[in-house]
């Protein structure tokens, strides 16, 4: 195998461990929001206990980067590829965390009943579990019209968490007894919106990747 072959052989590498760890934050992000929406604290338990294979994830990751930097000396637009699958792959990982804390709140809130349904925050999650398959496949594919589109995603999102945080002021206003499970609510909200923001910071990495520049997209 020519040096060359071999360097887009651990690419090809890291590219699938990046899908892999973005496949399992995506799921992690959509099982965190449904053990939420009906108190499902097993369901919660199974998200906290999948959390170190994200991390482990990362890991391969910096390792498989790191013996690729150090036998390779790429440079360039090779070298950008495995900065951006490091940064990438600490966004994936602080998302995989997030995630987590949302299932966490499901246990905090263990035998009590919501003070109402959710929809507002599903829509969110759902809108950031697009961001986080399109923000990879953009960094597969070198897409900077799909990292771009992140920024579009990224608006929406903190349009609806604006949202949701005024209803959630103006429900704790009129009856103080929900502040508590308010308080937990608003929190998820933001930790949905904080994903979205990695998601973005993904799209910038793409957008580095392809042109050596880096954009603020947020």
């Amino acid at each position: 195998m020519t040096p060359r072959k071999e360097f887009d052989h651990y690419l090809d590498q890291l590219h699938e461990m990046l899908v892999e760890m973005g496949e399992r934050v995506e799921g992690a992000l959509r099982e965190a929001m449904e053990s939420l929406k009906t108190l499902d604290t097993v369901r919660a338990t199974s998200v906290i206990g999948g959390d170190p294979e994200i991390n482990r994830l990362e890991e391969k990751i910096e390792e498989l980067g790191s013996k690729l930097i150090v036998t390779q000396q790429p440079v360039a637009k090779d070298l950008r590829r495995i900065l951006a699958a490091f940064k990438i792959a600490s966004d994936l990982e602080r998302m995989g965390d997030l995630s987590l804390d949302i299932a966490k709140v499901t246990l905090r809130l263990e035998g009590q009943t919501l003070i109402k349904p959710l929809i507002d925050l599903p829509r969110m999650a759902e809108i950031v579990q697009v961001m986080i398959n399109e923000s990879i496949q953009s960094f597969v594919k070198e897409d900077v019209g799909l990292a771009y589109k992140m920024a579009k995603d990224d608006d929406h999102v903190d349009a609806l968490y604006k949202q949701i945080t005024r209803e959630l002021w103006t429900l704790m206003f009129e009856n103080p007894q929900t502040i508590s499970q308010s308080m937990q609510l608003n929190f998820v909200g933001r930790f949905i919106e904080r994903i979205a923001d990695h998601a973005t910071n993904i799209g910038e990495s793409v957008v580095y990747l392809v042109t050596g520049k880096r954009p603020d997209l947020n």
